[in-house]
């Protein structure tokens, strides 16, 4: 995984995206969807109809970045939202990247206060 600066924002974009689309086609479904700017420095992740496939578009400061991702088996899983798109930390964007469930992680034992 690219360590991603402080400060980045990670975003799903909800529903199923047509995975034949490049940097532009992405770059447009951001702007209309999230009315986000692409080149922010944020992280958009996109995912196709069967779920087994993801990409990330990333704008690192020099040029637009375009990551692929299959799962050879299981789906990534997504949230059931219909339109906009859902915030996720960047621990949950490593648990979606290995095909973790994200939305229902638990600490296997209690944090200690100070």
């Amino acid at each position: 995984m690219i360590g991603l600066p402080g400060g980045t924002q990670v975003w799903l974009i909800a529903g199923a995206t047509d995975m034949r689309r490049g940097f532009n086609g992405l770059a447009a479904i951001v702007q209309n969807t999230l009315a986000s700017n692409p080149f922010g420095g944020h992280v958009f992740v996109f995912r196709g109809r069967r779920g087994d496939l993801i990409k990330v578009l990333w704008w690192d400061g020099h040029g637009l970045c375009l990551l692929s991702k299959r799962l050879e088996r299981g789906r990534f899983v997504w949230p059931q939202v219909a339109t906009g798109g859902v915030h996720l930390t960047a621990a949950q964007l490593a648990m979606l990247l290995e095909g973790i469930d994200w939305r229902h992680t638990v600490r296997t034992a209690p944090t200690l206060a100070a």
